[in-house]
């Protein structure tokens, strides 16, 4: 038996942390309260930092197979577990895509090889994960995948579509969707908005993804399919959604921490702040903020997406879409919307914690489960230097941004898989 015995940690209960002590025992969290003592445990003293539930991320770019140029299984788990993170789900948009099992396997040796947290692979919903041509076996990949995804391309057919969820829904499978209409993108590569009118970019408008969105809500409310809506930027797609779950529909939606924080205004002639989607407007970012607020928005996950520093060096035209996630997420979240009174701490963790546990069917973190835990540094005062990120991947736009929050170790079943310590 085994036993480790977490001391003076300050611990999120009932909108507030709590000083307490926490037993594990053969990996699971055995008791939580004051002045706990046994003798046989491992005692480790949390004074001064807070203990919370290991974050989730449903939505990672691990690049391994076909693109360890810019990230593997190795460095992008490694960065994961520096965050926090004791879970991430990965996109299939690898070389060869998980679409057969034959390829899956492929990702999955190197996920029992290399990772440093629990990896969830996504299937494809198509052939090559195109969004378009063939739907994949999805009997035959379903055991071994937690949904489905064409992460990078929206599913352009209706009837495509349908039958995707059709067969989703015979195996309680989840459609995870990147939502892009393509005839709408015209060329852009920025956001449709005052900033591109200003400085003669090719704008990608707002329709583009709340027109998919509203479409596969018709096919959901039609086939009864179980559907999450991948990194949401506009407030259309805000509205969309809140009203699918008024309805009671089976939907859930993410954003990521870049568009909660900044509009397509803060753009820089940088391939740093280039993604898709886009920066959005300032009554994007609002509509968004109220999104999460109230409960519309379920999830904000990363979209860690790294890239080679020659791949982001072209300027906003050029470059390519995507910026490094993974360490940067909480500790902006906690300086520039909990300390800024926008949400509270424990909204943020139902955000990055409670909820995409649950809509993944994840274990809860809580007595008589695992202990998947995730401590931090709630006073701690520093700038974020892309330079330290132990993520191949280094554009972000906020690089020297000033943060106050910092994980100093990450456990997975009582385990330390990280360490500031030993870092």
């Amino acid at each position: 038996m085994k036993k480790l015995l977490l001391k003076n940690a300050l611990i999120f209960r009932d909108c507030g942390f709590e000083k307490t002590d926490i037993l594990i025992v053969d990996g699971k969290i055995a008791e939580v309260r004051t002045s706990l003592k046994d003798e046989e445990a491992k005692v480790i003293d949390m004074a001064g930092l807070s203990i919370l539930p290991g974050l989730v991320d449903l939505h990672v770019h691990l690049r391994e197979p076909g693109f360890e140029h810019k990230e593997t299984v190795a460095s992008g788990t490694a960065a994961a577990a520096r965050a926090g993170y004791t879970d991430v789900f990965t996109m299939p948009n690898l070389r060869p895509a998980p679409d057969t099992n034959e390829n899956l396997n492929v990702q999955l040796r190197a996920i029992r090889s290399d990772a440093k947290v629990n990896v969830h692979p996504y299937g494809c919903i198509t052939m090559g994960g195109r969004g378009e041509g063939e739907l994949v076996d999805f009997a035959a990949l379903a055991p071994y995948v937690w949904g489905f995804s064409d992460d990078g391309k929206g599913v352009q057919s209706d009837d495509l579509m349908r039958k995707a969820m059709i067969e989703c829904k015979k195996l309680d499978k989840t459609i995870v969707a990147h939502c892009e209409v393509n005839e709408l993108l015209k060329g852009g590569y920025i956001h449709d908005g005052e900033y591109a009118r200003r400085n003669g970019h090719l704008g990608i408008c707002s329709e583009s993804e709340w027109r998919q969105i509203e479409r596969d809500i018709n096919l959901v409310r039609e086939t009864g399919c179980k559907y999450h809506v991948c990194h949401i930027s506009t407030k259309e797609s805000v509205e969309l959604i809140r009203e699918a779950k008024r309805e009671g529909l089976p939907v859930t939606c993410e954003t990521a921490p870049h568009y909660l924080i900044l509009t397509d205004m803060d753009l820089r002639e940088d391939g740093a702040y280039k993604m898709n989607p886009p920066l959005r407007s300032a009554e994007d970012k609002a509509a968004l903020i109220k999104g999460i607020q109230d409960g519309t928005i379920d999830c904000i996950a990363t979209d860690h997406a790294p890239h080679s520093a020659a791949e982001k060096i072209c300027g906003l035209k050029d470059s390519a879409f995507g910026i490094t996630g993974l360490e940067v997420a909480f500790p902006l979240l906690f300086t520039y919307l909990v300390k800024k009174n926008i949400i509270t701490m424990e909204r943020l963790i139902d955000l990055m914690s409670t909820n995409p546990r649950k809509i993944m069917g994840l274990h809860p973190v809580t007595v008589g489960e695992y202990a998947d835990l995730a401590i931090v540094n709630l006073e701690s005062d520093y700038k974020l230097n892309p330079n330290h990120f132990v993520s191949c991947g280094k554009s972000t736009p906020f690089a020297g941004w000033k943060v106050n929050a910092e994980c100093v170790m990450t456990m997975i079943k009582g385990e330390i898989v990280y360490s500031l310590y030993n870092a």
